[in-house]
């Protein structure tokens, strides 16, 4: 399958009175034609300062991209200048923000926000994207588009003001679609219902998206392949199957065990203790070491090596390495003894 998007070693820092915060710290991943990758985990761990990078929307000053590339179609986003960003953002890859009230312009109609994006970047007349927005409405199932074309964000419901960023980001066919985490806001009702649209349109247009979320629920409902963050970086990544049935990482485990599943009814959720740790001053080791109940002394002082446990599934744990394998086996032996 084509790879669409590549992300490498990406390390992105904010400068503040207390010191420089670590924000992401050697993050990557690809993306592929027409799946969707979700990117998991807590609040406060990189997932929005990655997708924001991408689309080169970090504040700078406070924020810096310190290293890494962004390949988009071979094209290096991070090295682009703002004149070429401005051309790529909302044509090739576009992005959904988590409140769509924010993200619309009380002031202007429907009608000529989804408009403005066709207008910036296509060769076209006000009515044939006045044409495009209402087929567009209607692709995001907005019933009665040519009259809703007219009205304002403030008529609209949560869930139809949802659809409308999504038709506001998909208007100009992007290979792209980031969606940082678009549902949060929604009740659980709306929430199906947005997630579907994202199926089907998926289905009808061939994008890939990038889905932010702390939400498993959500994730195993759309992800093709997951990625689960921790402190600044990608501890664990495979396919749905994979981070779902066969969790390698214990911070993948207990995200798992700490939300509600129909097959568990009656067992109790597990939290996972402690906090993360200070991005201003990371530690050296695993991140999750001081919070995981199975840490060795080599998880405080070494960050573990990758290791590949399928074509698509690999993960960065000591518990993965062969020598903490055979120590595990002769305790238990020892044990039996």
């Amino acid at each position: 399958m084509e790879e669409v998007l590549s992300v490498n070693d990406l390390h992105v820092s904010f400068s503040t009175y207390g010191g420089e915060v670590q924000a992401v710290r050697g993050v990557s991943f690809q993306v592929k034609k027409g799946e969707t990758l979700a990117i998991v985990g807590e609040s406060g761990c990189g997932k929005s300062v990655t997708s924001q990078s991408i689309m080169r929307l970090i504040p700078s000053p406070p924020g810096r991209i310190r290293k890494g590339s962004v390949l988009y179609k071979g094209k290096d986003l991070l090295r682009c200048s703002e004149a070429q960003m401005r051309r790529i953002r909302g044509k090739d890859i576009s992005m959904i923000f988590q409140d769509p009230m924010t993200a619309l312009n009380p002031t202007l109609t429907i009608g000529e926000q989804i408009k403005e994006g066709i207008l910036q970047h296509e060769d076209v007349t006000r009515k044939e994207a006045g044409v495009r927005a209402r087929k567009m409405l209607e692709l995001v199932g907005i019933p009665n588009p040519e009259e809703r074309l007219k009205q304002y964000p403030h008529q609209f419901s949560g869930g139809m003001r949802q659809r409308i960023v999504i038709a506001m980001a998909l208007v100009c066919q992007p290979d792209v679609l980031i969606a940082d985490e678009p549902t949060t806001a929604l009740d659980v009702t709306i929430q199906a219902q947005i997630l579907e649209l994202f199926k089907e349109i998926q289905d009808k247009t061939g994008v890939s998206i990038i889905l932010i979320t702390h939400d498993l629920g959500v994730v195993a409902q759309v992800a093709d392949r997951i990625a689960v963050m921790y402190a600044g970086k990608i501890v664990e990544e495979g396919t749905r199957r994979e981070i779902f049935y066969t969790p390698q990482h214990p911070y993948t485990k207990g995200l798992l065990h700490s939300v509600p599943r129909l097959d568990l009814v009656g067992e109790d959720l597990i939290p996972i203790p402690g906090s993360p740790p200070d991005l201003f001053a990371p530690p050296a080791g695993c991140p999750f070491a001081a919070r995981c109940d199975m840490a060795m002394e080599v998880c405080d002082r070494v960050h573990p090596e990758k290791t590949r446990l399928s074509k698509d599934h690999h993960v960065d744990c000591w518990l993965q390495d062969d020598r903490a394998k055979q120590a595990m086996l002769s305790a238990v032996n020892v044990t039996i003894r």
